[in-house]
C-alpha cells in the first residue's frame, strides 16, 4: 500500500485561491445542509510555549471524503524563522480508513481560510463595497485581500499594522498581485473607515472600536481563533448581524467566545451561519445600512474540501511522491 506525499512546493503549484474557493463554498453549503460530520476541533495548550496543537477531522458526506488536519498556533515562531502556524493534512478512504495522501497544510491553511473570507464577502458586504480595510499584515492578510479581490473590483485597500515596515513590505508585494492601490495607514481607525474591514490579528483585547464602524460595513473577523482571543469591542457585535462559520466552534473558540462566556451576547443574537445563508436557508445581510460579521474559526470542512482539490489535480499531473506504508 502507498501513500501519496505532496510537501508545500507541492501544494503551491496545485492550489490557486478561486479553485479552493468554488470548493470551500460547495464544502459550506454542504455544511448548510447538515450534510457534513465535523466535530468542533481539539486543543492542546502548551502555556510554557505559548502555543497549542489542534486536531481537525471531517467528513463531507455527498463527496465521501474524509480526513484530518493537525495545526499549531505559536505566535514567537516568527523570532525562531519558522511560521507561526504548521499543518499536515492526511486524506483518508472512506472505504477502507486507509490513509490516501499526507500533504503539507500550511499553505493549504492559510488559502482556505482566506477562500472562506471571500466567500463570506460574496454572500454578506453590499454589492458596491470598493474601498477595503485591513489589520494585521501577515500570510493571512495577503490569502484574505486575494480572495475579496476575486470577488469585488476594489479601488483601494488600507492596510494598519503594529510593525509599518511589515505593512510596507505588504503594500510592495501585494499591490501587484491584487491590482489595486495599498495604503498603509498610521492607525487602526483610519483603516476602519471601508466597506469591508479585515482583522487578522493574535491578540486578546478588542483593537477595533465600535464608534469607528460606520453603517453598511461588513466585517471579516479572522484573528480570534482560540479561547481568550478577541479583536472587536464586544458593542460592535451587539449592533450587527453576526454569521459565524459553526456555531459550536466559534462559541468557544471565535470572535464570539469572549462577549458569550461574558453574558453580553447569547447564542440567540447570533444570525445563522455561512452555510445556512449560502444554502438560501437563512438570509445574510437584510439593509444596506446593516453591520454584518463574519467570525471565522476555520472549519475542517475547508480543509478537506481543499485537500480533496490538491490531491485530484496530484493525481491528474502525477505530482507527489509515493511512499511505502506497510
Amino acid at each position: 500500500m502507498e501513500i501519496l506525499w505532496l510537501d508545500q512546493n507541492d501544494v503551491r503549484s496545485l492550489l490557486n485561491i478561486s479553485d479552493a474557493m468554488d470548493a470551500v463554498e460547495k464544502a459550506f453549503e454542504q455544511h448548510g445542509r447538515t450534510k457534513v460530520q465535523m466535530p468542533p476541533k481539539s486543543y492542546l495548550y502548551f502555556e510554557g510555549h505559548n502555543g497549542d496543537l489542534r486536531t481537525m477531522p471531517a467528513y463531507l458526506e455527498e463527496q465521501d471524503v474524509a480526513g484530518v488536519k493537525i495545526v499549531n498556533v505559536h505566535p514567537d515562531n516568527r523570532q525562531k524563522g519558522l511560521p507561526t502556524v504548521m499543518a499536515l493534512f492526511v486524506l483518508n478512504s472512506t472505504e477502507t480508513g486507509a490513509p490516501l495522501a499526507v500533504m503539507d497544510a500550511t499553505y493549504l491553511t492559510d488559502i482556505r481560510t482566506g477562500a472562506a473570507g471571500g466567500i463570506a464577502v460574496k454572500h454578506l458586504a453590499r454589492p458596491e463595497s470598493r474601498i477595503m480595510g485591513i489589520v494585521g499584515s501577515g500570510n493571512q492578510a495577503r490569502t484574505q485581500l486575494l480572495a475579496i479581490a476575486n470577488v469585488f473590483d476594489l479601488g483601494e485597500v488600507k492596510v494598519y499594522s503594529a510593525h509599518r515596515d511589515r505593512a510596507e513590505q505588504f503594500k510592495q508585494e501585494m499591490e501587484c498581485k491584487a491590482g489595486c492601490s495599498i495604503t498603509v495607514c498610521s492607525s487602526i481607525e483610519d483603516v476602519c473607515d471601508c466597506d469591508i474591514l479585515v482583522t487578522v490579528t493574535p491578540v486578546r483585547e478588542p483593537i477595533v472600536k465600535r464608534e469607528w464602524i460606520k453603517p453598511g460595513t461588513h466585517i471579516n473577523a479572522i484573528g480570534a481563533d482560540a479561547a481568550g482571543k478577541e479583536e472587536l469591542e464586544a458593542s460592535i457585535l451587539v449592533r450587527s448581524r453576526v454569521v459565524v462559520d459553526d456555531i459550536a466552534q466559534a462559541s468557544h473558540s471565535g470572535e464570539i467566545n469572549v462577549p458569550l462566556s461574558s453574558g453580553v451576547i447569547k447564542v440567540d443574537n447570533i444570525c445563522c451561519e455561512l452555510g445556512e445563508v449560502i444554502a438560501g436557508l437563512k438570509p445574510g445581510r437584510l439593509d444596506d445600512s446593516d453591520i454584518t460579521v463574519f467570525d471565522s474559526t476555520g472549519l475542517a470542512i475547508q480543509d478537506v474540501a481543499t485537500a480533496l482539490l490538491v490531491y485530484n489535480a496530484a493525481k491528474e499531473k502525477v505530482v507527489g511522491k509515493k511512499l511505502p506504508m506497510f
